[in-house]
């Protein structure tokens, strides 16, 4: 029996994704960048905003906002080809993801608020790093480096809301968060 299509409607969704049995799906620095590559490319493509993300050695989290009925397509394009490159350089075959991805509609300002810290914080969260500063693998490193900030983070909530304020951003995205998220 076929699975159901998803709802898709215009707004922001927490998207996560996660390994086969819980696997590494980014096991050196050239992974995580292919992965950010693949998934600047293909935000602009369908026109996707993304708001924020962070990449952890066996799953991912994203925060996006779509305005048409492709959050389905973006996913099965940059999963695919992330699978692609993964599974062609370390030579293995078969799934690299545990399923199809999580996909959660974002209801309310609070939630928005909350989910954005709870997104970059997950690698203080799971003991990787003292500091946030100290993980390159998420967009937070990107919101303090303004100008320079990826063309896929051009338009997010933060940019548009505090642009060059780093001060500012530190201070929201430092701030604690509520860990039923």
């Amino acid at each position: 029996m076929p699975r159901k299509p998803r709802i898709e409607i215009a707004g922001y969704y927490h998207i996560i994704n996660r390994g086969v049995d819980q696997r590494v799906i980014f096991k050196e620095a050239q992974d995580y960048e292919q992965f950010e590559e693949l998934m600047c490319f293909y935000m602009k493509s369908f026109g996707i905003t993304l708001h924020n993300y962070c990449l952890m050695s066996n799953h991912y989290h994203l925060l996006i906002e779509i305005t048409e009925e492709n959050l389905s397509k973006l996913m099965r394009q940059l999963n695919m080809n992330y699978s692609i490159y993964f599974n062609k350089k370390y030579r293995r075959v078969g799934h690299l993801w545990q399923g199809r991805f999580k996909s959660w509609y974002v209801r309310d300002e609070a939630y928005l608020y909350t989910l954005m810290l709870y997104i970059e914080q997950n690698p203080l969260k799971a003991k990787m790093v003292k500091a946030l500063r100290a993980y390159p693998y998420s967009s937070y490193h990107y919101f303090l480096d303004y100008p320079n900030i990826p063309q896929c983070l051009q338009n997010s909530w933060i940019v548009q809301n505090h642009g060059d304020d780093r001060e500012a951003i530190r201070a929201m995205l430092e701030s604690v968060v509520d860990s039923s998220v």
